[in-house]
């Protein structure tokens, strides 16, 4: 797997507190934001953005499990929800790069189907 580039992005909205990006050539695939807003419930907001487009099965349960998982499993998260097609919430208190790391190893490895899912829509 090549190198993981992140960049802190200067937030737009005064609700995030911070906010992360995965640098990538192919955002619609491999694309992954990450916000920390002034929620307390969930102030984690993870955005994988091809999770929009994948609504075949298997490739579906696949991917969301895999982000799932992978969320779960970053030191300092306690709580995962799928709240939204392409969006988890979390609760915890994880490095904002941790989770762009994660999600990112899970992408790269669904990255050929994911690939061949989305050049097919």
């Amino acid at each position: 797997m090549a190198e993981i580039q992140i960049e802190r992005v200067q937030p737009q909205d005064e609700e995030i507190r911070e906010e992360w990006a995965r640098v990538t050539n192919e955002k619609d695939i491999l694309g992954v934001c990450v916000a920390r807003m002034s929620s307390e419930d969930w102030p984690w907001h993870v955005s994988i953005y091809v999770a929009e487009f994948i609504r075949t099965e298997p490739l579906q349960s696949e991917l969301f499990d895999s982000i799932t998982a992978a969320l779960t499993n970053v030191a300092g998260v306690t709580r995962v929800v799928h709240e939204d097609r392409e969006v988890w919430v979390l609760q915890g208190e994880p490095a904002g790069e941790k989770l762009i790391h994660a999600c990112s190893a899970a992408l790269e490895t669904l990255a050929p189907s994911l690939r061949k899912a989305y050049a097919a829509l």
